[in-house]
C-alpha cells in the first residue's frame, strides 16, 4: 500500500501519542497506600502498649475540641501571614500569631500545587500523585480513607462553604454546602462574599460540628494581577475581618460548651512571583498553618516562633482533635504543640496511635520493613511506654516517672519523623510494565520514521508501506506469542497495581498486536534500507551532493537540545537553549547570504539569491542524495555567477539586513519575559509594563502593537476578513479597557472596572467570522477553476483568525512578542526563504524552532506556575471546562501554534513543488517526534533523581502537549495535502 510521506507521518504521530500515553499512565504512580479495604471499615484501635500489667484504655481517646473551623485562603503565602503585609493588612491575625492563644506553623505543600492534590493532602495525609495536576480540572469522588469520611462515618455534621472542589470530592459528606467554582479567575469580590454570606447565621446554630469555608479571591487576583498587586493587601485585610468575627463567635460559645473550639487558618498552596502556582519555588510551597483555640495558653513573653512543619500533618492532628482514627494512608505526624498541653499519658496515647498508624503503612510498602530506623525506634519507643504505664499504674506521682515518660516522649517523637520522612521518600511505586511497553512502541515509531527518510523525502513523497505481510509473517506472530506469555506471567507475579494488567484481555491483546506489527514494519524497513545501501555505495563515486552549513546546525542543534534535557538546570532554563539555537541560526543565514554576495575565488556562490522564484524539495541532510537529484539541482545549482544581481537596490539591502533585524527582535524579546528558575526574580520589561505607575505606557504599547498586527495581517486577506480584523482588533483593546488593563485617551483612571464578557464575546464573533470564510475558501477551493488563489487566501484567512484570538488571550505587555513574530515570519518569508530558495525540510526545522522560542518569549517555562489559566476564562462568565481548556492551551502554546499555521500557509502559496507539503508534515512529525522519544528514555533512567517531581516531570507533562500539537499539525498538513492531490 503506498502512502503519502505525510499520512504516514500523521499515522506515526498518532501512534506515538498513544505509546506517549501508555508510558505516562504508568511513570506518574499512585502514591504509597494501605492494603487495607477502601470502604474505610472500622478498625479497633492499638491497646495501650503494658509490660506486665494491664491497660484498660483499648478505645479511641474522646476528642479534644468540640467545633472545628477550617478557614483555608487559596494561594496564602506564608509571608502574607508572618511577614510585613501581614503585619499591616491582617493586625488581628498578627496579633493571634504573637500574643494570642495559638500555635504557629510554615506548612510545606509538596508538587504540584494545586488545589485539589493539596486538599487531598490536607484531609487524607497523604502525598498524592503528580498526576492530580491534571485530575485538579474535574475532581473525581475521593475514596481514599481521610478525615471527612471518618467525621461523617463518627456522626459529625459538616458544613461546607466556597470551593466546589470540597464537593467533588466529597459528595454527600456535607449536611450543608454552597460550591463556587475555582476557575473563573476574573472574580475575586462575589467567589468571596458568597462564602462569608453565611457566616452571621451558621456560627449562632449550633447543629454543625466542622465547618470548612474555602476563599478563592485571593488566588484569583495572584493569577491576573500578581502577588505586587495593590488588591491583595484588600484582600488581606478582608480575610483578617473574617477570622476576627468567626474568633469572636467562637470564644462566646465556648462559655456554654465543655470543651473549647479549634480555628485552623491554612492555604493550599502558595503564590509564585508571577502570581501563577503548581511548581515547587519556595513562594508556592510555603503555606501558613496557624490552629487556634483557648487550650493553647501562653503565658506572658511566651514567644512561638513559626516552625517548619508538612501539609500532611495536619491530618493526624485534626483526627486526634476530633477523637476519630487517622486516615489510613496519612504519612504526616501528629503536631505535637496541639496535644502538649493535655496530660502525660494522653500524650503518650496520641502519640502511641499515630506511630502505629505509620508503623501498618511502612510494613505495607517497604518488604524490608524491619530493617527501617524508624520501625526500630518504634519498637524501643513501645518497649518504654509499656514499663510506663506499669510505673503509672502502680504509682502516680515520681520524678521518675516523669523523667521515663519524658523520654518515652522524646524517643516517640524522634520515630515518628523517621517514619514519615521514609514514607513520604516511598511516594511513588512506578508501573514499570506500563512504562516500558510505552517506551518501546514510542522508539519504534521512532525508528520506522528515521527508516523512512530516503523514500519519504524523495521527489514523489511516496512510501511503500507493506501491511499484510508483517502481519502474515512469522516474526509478527512470534513477537506476538512472546509479548503475550510475558504479559501473563506479569500480570500474576507482580504484587503492585498495573495498568495493563486491569485492561481487558482483548484490549491488552490488541497493544500486543500493535507493538508487533511495529517491530515487522521496523525489519521490513531496515531490510529494505540495507539493500538500497548496497546499491548506493556501488554508485557513491557519481554522488557529489554535500552538506551545507545550515544542515549541520540543524543536525546538531537537534541533537545539542535533546541531550542538554538529561540535566535539571538545562531543563529548568531551557528557553536559554532555544535563544542561542536561533540567535546561531539567524548567524549562519547571515553568512549564508554574504557568501552568496561576496562569493569566494571560484566564484561560485552555494546558492542562487532569486526573490520572485518559488522553491521545492527536501534538504539532502536528511534524504538519500541519489533519490531526487533532479529536485536538488533546482536548489543547489547556480546558474549565474551574480548572486543578487537580479535584486533591486531596496531588496538586496533588506536580503542583507534581514537576518540582523532579526536578530535585533530576539533580543527585545528576551527582555521583555524573564523566565526559568535562575533569574525569573530579576525585573523585565514586563513588570515594568503591568505596574500601576506605567498603565499609560502599556495603553500606548498596546495600540501600537494592534495597529501594526493588523498592517502585517491584513495584506493578504479579502475585504470582508479586513474589516472583521479591524474591528476585532478594536474590539482587544476594549476589552483590555473593560478589565482595566489599558486606558482609552480620554480617561484618566479606569475605576469602572468589569470582566469584559460583552466586549471579549464581541472579538469571538469575528474570530469565528474570519475562520469560518477561510474554512468557506479552502472547500471552494476543490470546485473552482482558480482554486490555487482561492485556497491561499483561506489558509491565510485562517491563520489570520488565530492571530486575532492570540491577540485577545495574551496579556496586554505580551502583544509585541506577536508584533514580533508577525514581522519575523514577513521577514523571513520574503527577504530569506525566497532569494535563498531554501529546501521544505530547512524551512520546516526553522518554523519549528521559532515556533519553540516563542513559546519561551511569551513567558512560559516548564514550570507549571507559568501557565497562564486566566486565558481560559476571557469572555466566560462562568467555568464551562472543554472551552476554558481550549482557550488556556491555545494562550500557552501561542508560539508554536501560529508558526505551525504560517508554515502552511507559506508552503501553500510559495512552494513549486507538490510533494512540499507532503515533505514538510513528515519534518514536522520528525523534528517533534525526536525529542519526545529521547526524554522519555532520559526520564526513565532518572525516575529517581532528586528533582523528579519538581524539574523532569513537568517537563514531561509539556512535551506530552508539544507532540500533541504536532499530531494535530500533521494531521493538518495531510488534510491540505490532500486537497492539492485533489486539486
Amino acid at each position: 500500500m503506498r502512502l503519502g510521506s505525510g499520512t504516514f507521518a500523521a499515522c506515526c504521530v498518532v501512534v506515538e501519542v498513544l505509546g506517549v500515553v501508555l508510558f505516562l499512565r504508568g511513570f506518574f504512580p499512585a502514591p504509597v497506600r494501605s492494603s487495607s479495604s477502601s470502604k474505610h471499615q472500622a478498625e479497633p484501635p492499638a491497646p495501650e502498649p503494658s509490660a506486665g500489667a494491664s491497660s484498660n484504655w483499648t478505645k479511641l481517646p474522646p476528642p479534644l475540641f468540640s467545633k472545628v473551623v477550617i478557614v483555608l485562603i487559596d494561594a496564602l503565602r506564608d509571608d502574607f501571614v508572618f511577614g510585613s503585609k501581614g503585619v499591616k493588612f491582617m493586625p488581628y491575625t498578627t496579633y493571634l500569631v504573637e500574643k494570642g492563644a495559638s500555635h504557629s506553623f510554615v506548612a510545606e505543600a509538596k508538587p504540584p500545587t494545586v488545589t485539589m492534590p493539596r486538599i487531598k493532602a490536607l484531609m487524607t495525609g497523604s502525598v498524592p500523585g503528580f498526576i492530580d495536576v491534571v485530575m485538579n480540572l474535574n475532581s473525581p469522588a475521593l475514596l481514599e480513607d481521610n478525615v471527612i469520611t471518618q467525621a461523617k462515618a463518627a456522626g459529625k455534621r459538616i458544613i461546607s462553604y466556597g470551593d466546589e472542589t470540597w464537593v467533588k470530592l466529597f459528595p454527600k459528606h456535607f449536611v450543608e454546602y454552597d460550591g463556587t467554582t475555582s476557575f473563573f479567575v476574573s472574580d475575586y469580590t462575589e467567589v468571596d462574599e458568597n462564602v462569608t454570606r453565611h457566616l452571621d447565621k451558621v456560627l449562632k446554630r449550633g447543629d454543625w460540628d466542622v465547618l470548612i469555608l474555602h476563599y478563592l479571591g485571593l488566588d484569583h487576583i495572584g493569577h491576573v494581577s500578581g502577588p505586587s498587586s495593590p488588591l491583595i493587601g484588600r484582600k488581606l485585610s478582608e480575610m483578617d475581618g473574617v477570622l476576627m468575627k468567626i474568633h469572636t463567635a467562637l470564644l462566646s460559645e465556648e462559655r456554654e460548651t465543655l470543651l473549647p473550639s479549634l480555628l485552623v487558618l491554612c492555604g493550599d498552596h502558595g503564590m509564585s512571583e508571577t502570581g501563577g502556582h503548581g511548581a515547587s519555588s519556595t513562594e508556592e510551597v510555603s503555606t501558613p498553618l496557624l490552629l487556634v483555640s483557648s487550650a493553647f495558653e501562653r503565658k506572658p513573653g511566651d514567644i512561638r516562633y513559626p516552625k517548619h512543619v508538612q501539609q500532611t500533618d495536619l491530618a493526624a492532628t485534626l483526627a486526634i482533635g476530633l477523637g476519630l482514627p487517622i486516615p489510613k494512608n496519612s504519612v504526616g505526624h501528629l503536631l505535637f504543640p496541639a496535644i502538649e498541653g493535655k496530660p502525660m499519658r494522653e500524650q503518650l496515647r496520641f502519640l502511641h496511635l499515630n506511630t502505629v498508624q505509620l508503623t501498618k503503612l511502612l510494613q505495607e510498602n517497604v518488604p524490608s520493613f524491619e530493617k527501617e530506623p524508624g520501625f526500630e525506634q518504634f519498637k524501643i519507643s513501645e518497649r518504654l511506654h509499656g514499663n510506663w504505664i506499669r510505673l503509672y499504674l502502680e504509682e502516680n506521682n515520681s520524678e521518675v516517672l516523669f523523667n521515663l515518660g519524658t523520654k518515652v516522649r522524646r524517643q516517640y517523637l524522634d520515630a515518628l519523623k523517621t517514619l514519615s520522612l521514609s514514607l513520604s521518600r516511598q511516594v511513588a511505586q512506578y508501573d514499570v510494565y506500563s512504562m516500558v511497553v510505552g517506551t518501546v512502541v514510542v522508539l519504534e515509531v521512532l525508528t520506522l520514521l528515521l527508516l523512512s527518510i530516503p523514500q519519504a523525502l524523495s521527489s514523489k513523497a511516496e512510501l511503500e508501506v507493506p501491511l499484510l505481510s508483517p502481519v502474515f509473517s512469522l516474526l509478527f506472530y512470534l513477537t506476538f506469542l512472546v509479548l503475550s506469555a510475558v504479559h501473563v506471567i506479569v500480570c500474576t507475579s507482580t504484587e503492585s497495581s498495573c495498568y495493563l494488567c486491569s485492561l481487558s484481555w482483548l484490549t491488552a491483546g490488541g497493544v500486543m498486536v500493535l507493538v508487533s506489527a511495529l517491530l515487522c514494519a521496523v525489519v521490513s524497513a531496515l531490510t529494505k534500507v540495507l539493500v538500497r545501501g548496497k546499491l548506493l555505495s556501488k554508485n557513491a563515486a557519481h554522488s557529489n551532493s554535500r552538506w551545507s552549513e545550515l544542515d549541520l546546525l540543524i543536525l546538531l542543534g537537534t541533537l545539542g537540545h535533546v541531550l542538554s534535557l538529561g540535566a535539571s538546570s538545562f531543563i529548568e532554563e531551557e528557553h536559554q537553549t532555544w535563544y542561542f539555537l536561533v540567535s546561531t541560526l539567524c548567524l549562519a543565514l547571515c553568512h549564508d547570504i554574504y557568501r552568496n554576495y561576496l562569493p569566494g575565488d571560484d566564484c561560485e556562490p552555494q546558492r542562487c539569491l532569486h526573490v520572485e522564484g518559488g522553491f521545492d524539495g527536501a534538504t539532502p541532510a536528511l534524504q538519500d542524495k541519489n533519490t531526487s537529484s533532479a529536485v536538488l539541482e533546482l536548489n543547489r545549482g547556480c546558474k549565474s555567477p551574480s548572486s543578487l544581481g537580479t535584486l533591486r537596490g531596496y531588496e538586496k539591502w533588506m536580503v542583507l539586513a534581514s537576518p540582523w533585524v532579526i536578530l535585533t527582535c530576539c533580543r527585545l524579546l528576551r527582555s521583555l519575559n524573564q523566565t526559568g528558575v535562575q533569574w525569573a526574580h530579576r525585573p523585565d520589561l514586563g513588570h515594568w509594563l503591568t505596574s500601576s505607575d506605567h498603565k499609560a505606557a502599556l495603553s500606548v504599547l498596546a495600540a501600537l502593537s494592534l495597529a501594526v498586527i493588523f498592517a502585517l495581517i491584513q495584506r493578504r486577506c479579502s475585504p470582508a476578513s479586513k474589516v472583521a480584523m479591524a474591528l476585532g482588533l478594536l474590539g482587544v483593546y476594549c476589552y483590555r479597557a473593560a478589565i482595566g488593563n489599558v486606558l482609552f485617551p480620554w480617561q484618566q483612571d479606569n475605576k469602572d472596572i468589569s470582566k469584559g464578557i460583552l466586549e471579549a464575546r464581541f472579538v469571538y464573533v469575528f474570530v469565528l467570522g474570519i475562520l469560518f470564510t477561510g474554512t468557506k475558501d479552502l472547500l471552494k477551493s476543490q470546485v473552482v477553476a482558480a482554486g490555487f488563489t482561492v485556497k491561499t487566501v483561506g489558509l491565510w484567512e485562517l491563520y489570520s483568525g488565530f492571530v486575532l484570538l492570540a491577540a485577545l488571550l495574551l496579556r496586554p505587555h505580551n502583544l509585541p512578542v506577536l508584533v514580533l513574530s508577525l514581522l519575523i515570519q514577513t521577514l523571513m518569508a520574503k527577504f530569506v526563504w525566497k532569494p535563498l530558495r531554501h529546501d521544505v525540510a530547512e524551512v520546516t526545522v526553522m518554523h519549528y524552532w521559532f515556533g519553540q522560542a516563542f513559546f519561551y518569549f511569551q513567558g512560559n517555562s516548564n514550570n507549571i506556575a507559568t501557565v497562564d489559566i486566566s486565558a481560559g476564562f476571557v469572555g466566560l462568565d462562568t467555568y464551562v471546562e472543554i472551552p476554558a481548556i481550549f482557550l488556556t492551551a491555545f494562550a500557552t502554546y501561542t508560539g508554536p501554534v501560529l508558526w505551525a499555521s504560517h508554515l502552511v500557509s507559506f508552503l501553500s502559496s510559495e512552494a513549486s513543488s507538490s510533494s512540499a507539503l507532503s515533505h514538510a508534515g513528515f519534518c514536522y512529525a520528525l523534528i517533534g517526534s525526536f525529542p519526545v522519544s529521547a526524554y522519555i528514555i532520559l526520564v526513565t533512567s532518572l525516575r529517581y533523581h532528586l528533582f523528579i517531581w519538581s524539574v523532569f516531570s513537568p517537563k514531561l507533562l509539556y512535551e506530552g502537549m508539544h507532540l500533541l500539537i504536532t499530531a494535530a499539525v500533521c494531521v493538518f498538513f495531510t488534510a491540505m495535502d490532500q486537497t492539492n492531490t485533489k486539486s
